[in-house]
């Protein structure tokens, strides 16, 4: 499919730049089917049944955006995959100014590494010179949150973001942006579902960076993803099967939760545990094995990520979503509200 199927025009305005508070009082958009309603999410309950399951990322977003120097050159980068204690991927601005072999500086000598590798489109290989298991506590100290371009071109990162941009269930670090559809829930809300009887099971799949990048493609055939580090606990696993096998749903708080455990599940139907990287690229077509319903936020025109819920929910259905979204001034994005699909291409 063309990349320009995907694509819409959205207001300035209606880019969230800051979160509802409190948090589940934003807007949620119900689509089931080709029928549409308007929604808050402290009512997500009223959409679930006792025995449905739903499912977080405990991802934990760490500060992972810097400020580097090499001689006389300042640069920004984002780390944006850990390969391994001290080895991270990241985007540098200003990349083809530097060699495999430099180093760079940062929060003004705390912290240092070295580039041993140069891929395409700024992403180099750094390795930080500190022991392994101390980099997230000099990260902690210097870095920033790492807010999407759509934010940080508009306002500063400020402290309010380490709170904003953090969910509930963080809990494992390694992301370098927020699973955002979980930024809505909060003890009152978990308190709602919890006493209508759904269950609730958490996995981990560390969010990169990569999610935010433009697609460089015309066709979505060409496109390659940026693979993510997750995990399925067995538990978790097993709870999923014994949710389908008494007829109840599971419903996928986030695109990460629903990568995941459609990485997991078998052809047919069962969900197993799974630790390792996952590099699913779903697009209309694709039949879902696991996932029944998805919440998530609105996202951008022709991204991953809008393919994916075209895919989950039909394309028309989605365009028609987001048109009505558009028109009645929803906000979109990582701060912004809510929606609720039900999938229409199970296997």
């Amino acid at each position: 499919m063309l990349v320009t199927d995907f694509d819409f025009t959205l207001p300035e305005d209606l880019i969230a730049l800051r979160p509802a508070v409190p948090r589940h009082s934003a807007r949620q958009l119900i689509v089931r089917g080709d029928v549409i309603t308007d929604n808050i999410v402290q009512n997500l309950a009223d959409h679930l049944e006792a025995g449905d399951l739903i499912v977080f990322n405990d991802t934990k977003v760490i500060p992972s955006y810097l400020f580097a120097t090499r001689g006389d050159m300042q640069t920004e980068c984002n780390l944006h995959k850990r390969v391994s204690p001290i080895d991270w991927l990241a985007f540098i601005k200003k990349s083809k100014r530097l060699n495999v072999g430099d180093t760079l500086v940062f929060g003004e000598g705390k912290l240092t590494a070295t580039i041993t590798e140069k891929h395409d489109g700024g992403e180099v290989l750094l390795k930080f010179d500190v022991k392994a298991g101390m980099l997230e506590t000099v990260l902690a100290e210097i870095g920033l949150m790492p807010l999407p371009p759509y934010i940080a071109s508009k306002r500063d990162v400020d402290d309010k973001d380490k709170d904003d941009y953090q969910t509930m269930f963080a809990q494992r670090e390694g992301a370098v942006a927020a699973p955002t559809a979980s930024l809505h829930f909060t003890d009152e809300l978990m308190a709602t579902l919890e006493g209508k009887g759904v269950k609730s099971a958490k996995l981990t799949l560390h969010v990169g960076a990569g999610t935010f990048l433009p697609m460089k493609v015309d066709d979505t055939k060409d496109h390659v993803m940026h693979a993510e580090w997750g995990e399925v606990p067995e538990d978790v696993a097993a709870l999923i099967n014994q949710t389908h096998a008494a007829g109840r749903r599971v419903i996928a708080v986030g695109t990460t939760v629903l990568r995941l455990l459609e990485s997991a599940t078998d052809e047919g139907g069962q969900t197993r545990s799974f630790s390792g990287d996952t590099d699913i690229f779903i697009t209309p077509g694709y039949k879902f094995r696991c996932v029944d319903l998805l919440m998530t936020n609105f996202h951008l025109p022709k991204s991953t990520l809008f393919m994916l819920v075209c895919a989950f929910a039909g394309m028309d259905n989605m365009k028609s979503a987001y048109s009505y979204a558009i028109e009645n001034k929803y906000r979109f994005y990582s701060y912004g509200d809510s929606s609720l699909l039900w999938c229409k291409n199970r296997i």
